[in-house]
């Protein structure tokens, strides 16, 4: 997938590398699919003094990611197949990567450890990696790429650079829809270019998954209401029985973009109506809510789809009381 939208940070990483006092730790910030994890390579060839156009695995590029959860899985990612991974990197992941910077960089002055996501560390593995941060051994660099940054320990960010990369504009992300996906038409891109609110990864997620049935749906929902429980039905037979965890991320992601455009569009027509407003904004809240919980907690993945679409029936003007 080519790099959109990285010219700040490419300009903010060069003018650091050509400085006398490079900073020891940068932060990666930014919303899911906007390309953090393949700049943060990047960065890191350019820092090791790696060719740009050698694929090889670099020895002085640690990347410390979500493991395979279970043997059966590790074996799919050896055979190069899909495999679910563990909710959390682990203290033990940040335990052996230590251990390796107790010895010099292999081929050069620099090396470079890219945590991804580091919003996804265990506690204990946050507090493991603060001592690497507060005592950095001798030419060594972090790369945290995290989604959501707030979920990180203060201390963490406070000894970081912080690097952020925006959204896309809506007609800059179409553009490359149509380069990336032209077989999708201008509906479809149009969609998910609003569901994806400027991240050209999760656009794309969006037609690779199919979810424009997904939206249309939740938006029925959202503005009709669902009384009895027809749409909500519909709704998880589209999902399917067995969603995997990033389709359910996805779907969360989407729910929440469903509600924000329903939001702007409540505003646009009605900024006075208050009761309507406080419930997309409600719905839209514990939406928030849930999916911090979902990647944590075992949900049965019907229930799950089910309560989504509870809470999106609840913010459809249906559901307000008839008293007001």
């Amino acid at each position: 997938m080519s790099l959109l939208g990285h010219e700040n940070a490419w300009r903010q990483w060069r003018e650091a590398l050509r400085g006398q006092r490079m900073h020891h730790a940068w932060l990666l910030a930014g919303k899911r699919g906007l390309g953090k994890m393949t700049f943060a390579l990047a960065a890191a060839r350019e820092l090791c003094g790696a060719d740009a156009g050698d694929p090889a695995p670099h020895p002085d590029i640690h990347v410390l990611t979500r493991q395979p959860k279970d043997d059966k899985e590790e074996r799919k990612r050896d055979e190069g197949k899909p495999f679910e991974t563990r909710r959390n990197i682990a203290v033990a992941q940040i335990r052996a990567m230590q251990q390796r910077l107790t010895t010099r960089p292999t081929m050069g002055a620099r090396r470079a450890v890219i945590i991804d996501p580091a919003d996804d560390l265990e506690p204990s593995a946050s507090n493991a990696l603060l001592k690497s941060l507060e005592e950095p051994p001798a030419g060594t660099y972090f790369l945290l790429v995290a989604h959501r940054p707030a979920k990180l320990l203060p201390t963490i960010r406070s000894r970081c650079r912080l690097l952020r990369f925006a959204p896309l504009d809506d007609d800059a992300l179409d553009r490359w829809l149509a380069s990336e996906a032209p077989e999708a038409d201008a509906a479809t891109r149009e969609a998910a270019v609003r569901a994806s609110g400027g991240s050209p990864g999760l656009a794309l997620d969006f037609l690779q998954r199919d979810l424009g049935p997904l939206d249309t749906l939740m938006a029925r929902i959202v503005r009709e209401g669902d009384p009895g429980f027809t749409l909500r039905g519909q709704l998880a037979e589209a999902v399917g029985a067995r969603p995997d965890r990033e389709r359910i991320a996805a779907i969360l992601d989407l729910a929440r973009s469903v509600l924000a455009t329903e939001m702007n569009r409540a505003g646009e027509i009605d900024r006075g109506r208050r009761v309507g407003w406080a419930a997309l904004v409600d719905a839209h809240s514990r939406l928030v809510q849930l999916a911090g919980q979902a990647p944590t907690y075992n949900f049965d993945p019907g229930l799950l789809v089910m309560e989504i679409g509870t809470l999106l029936a609840s913010a459809a003007p249906a559901s307000e009381r008839a008293d007001v």
